[in-house]
């Protein structure tokens, strides 16, 4: 049985702190409270809160100022942060810059807290559990799904160890699904400006003119839409990690602009008449081969070797075989987790299956088909007939000997680009069943509302007018 999830609530309002305890202890979780973030603060040093659950606007030590204390103490407590004054840009500095969970504007509805709740617990435990997997198996975790004992994690584990605190560029290869962002996320989350916003942009989902002010901003005026003036992603990213993802389908024009900003160091927003100086770390990744779109004259050479400072190679999961077991124990319990149920094995016929699978999708496609086990599954152990019918093709006879996979058995179901078809569909039906509520789309995916946004940024995913 999991333990139950610790929460600590933070609110002025008695009534509230009283109402949201009992929701709290009827759900089976374990409720403290505080009038205010100094009190918060002191009840934090003996209860150790797995969520906390916050007002913003408090006497003394408010919301923000609560928030901005945890996250520079490091190791912040998932945090969903509930106000009656809620709006967009509250959202994004509570979120984004703050390092909140989630957000929600009161009067809170008690089904879709539960579901946060449970869902800011479970990522409490994966970082729990990946603590302890460092004590264990002797190996440095990050964040997160990054986790591994194969000789090739080792010694990217070992590269997030020492490239973390540096400023230096870092390049992410890889093939679609193997975790360049986790990794990326890593290296801010292990670096000295860890405390700021980590700010990614998809470089294949906009067209140049628009990469071009979400890059460096605009002045108002500075073209027919440009009503009021706005900053640019290097300029967010000011003494703090920008992610410049898919960096290989950028246009030779726009590898100029941004080679320029990484020599000088400073900008002009579109528009402008005046240098902005900023001090970015840039992760770049891509599941292109750059060296060979160098040489075909696609991408520039100076910005190549100006980015790849120091390479990290995401391996595909076919390569990784020592960690198939590992992961999908991970993913298990995770979506076990998440939805409240007691799954805690995989049978020896479902495991070889998942062994034996080819994995086109890499580590994405494996969580998708243990959370799906998890869901479909009537037991606490997840069984063959539990998988998805592209692994079941390829799980062999249980009585039959061991054979070395033929060529079409090792021939992909889903080939790789289309994989990031499928996860777009997806989305898409998620949006369409909660009539483009963001907030509940994510819900229904098992994602975060920020990875959500990245995933609609990436595919260029926008609500059809009408």
């Amino acid at each position: 049985m999991q333990p139950p999830i610790k929460v600590l609530i933070v609110d002025d309002e008695s009534s509230q702190r009283s109402g949201l305890a009992g929701m709290v202890s009827a759900w089976g979780m374990t409720a403290e409270t505080a009038a205010e973030g100094e009190e918060a603060l002191r009840k934090l040093a003996t209860f150790h809160a797995d969520v906390i659950l916050t007002d913003l606007n408090m006497p003394g030590l408010d919301g923000f100022g609560f928030l901005a204390k945890l996250r520079d103490a490091g190791e912040m407590p998932p945090a969903i942060v509930l106000t009656a004054y809620g709006n967009i840009e509250t959202a994004v500095k509570t979120v984004h810059e703050m390092g909140a969970y989630w957000f929600l504007e009161k009067p809170i509805q008690p089904g879709p807290l539960e579901i946060l709740i449970r869902r800011a617990g479970s990522h409490a435990a994966l970082r729990a559990e990946n603590r302890a997997m460092e004590r264990n198996l002797g190996y440095k975790g990050a964040v997160g799904d990054l986790v591994g004992t194969s000789p090739k994690m080792q010694e990217i584990f070992a590269l997030l160890q020492q490239a973390g605190p540096s400023r230096a560029c870092v390049l992410i290869t890889g093939e679609s699904g193997t975790g360049k962002e986790l990794v990326a996320r890593s290296l801010h989350a292990l670096s000295t400006r860890r405390h700021g916003p980590f700010v990614a942009i998809n470089c294949a989902a906009l067209p140049e003119t628009l990469m071009e002010s979400e890059l460096f901003g605009h002045e108002k005026g500075a073209f027919t839409d440009a009503h009021q003036q706005k900053k640019g992603l290097f300029e967010r990213a000011h003494q703090s990690t920008l992610f410049l993802d898919e960096i290989g389908d950028t246009s030779l024009g726009m590898q100029a602009k941004i080679l320029r900003v990484l020599q000088e160091r400073e900008f002009m927003r579109v528009g402008g008449t005046e240098a902005i100086k900023t001090d970015v770390r840039i992760i770049a990744a891509t599941n292109k081969n750059l060296e060979q779109i160098v040489k075909e004259g696609k991408f520039r050479e100076d910005l190549y070797y100006r980015l790849n400072v120091i390479p990290i190679v995401c391996p595909p999961l076919r390569e990784r075989g020592d960690d198939i077991d590992t992961l999908a124990y991970h993913f298990m319990r995770k979506a076990a987790f998440v939805d409240g149920r007691r799954v805690e094995k995989i049978s020896p016929e479902a495991l070889q299956a998942i062994r034996n699978y080819y994995w086109p999708g890499n580590i994405r496609q494996l969580e998708w088909a243990m959370e799906r086990a998890v869901v479909l599954g009537e037991a606490d152990c997840v069984e063959l007939r539990d998988l998805p019918p592209e692994v079941l093709q390829h799980a062999p006879a249980l009585t039959a000997a061991p054979a070395q996979p033929s060529e079409e058995a090792l021939r992909p179901i889903i080939p790789e680009g289309t994989w990031e078809e499928h996860e777009k569909a997806k989305i898409l039906e998620a949006l369409q069943r909660s009539n483009w509520n963001i907030t509940r789309a994510a819900q229904l995916l098992g994602m975060t509302f920020r990875t959500l946004q990245y995933r609609l940024e990436k595919f260029a995913i926008k609500r059809p007018n009408g």
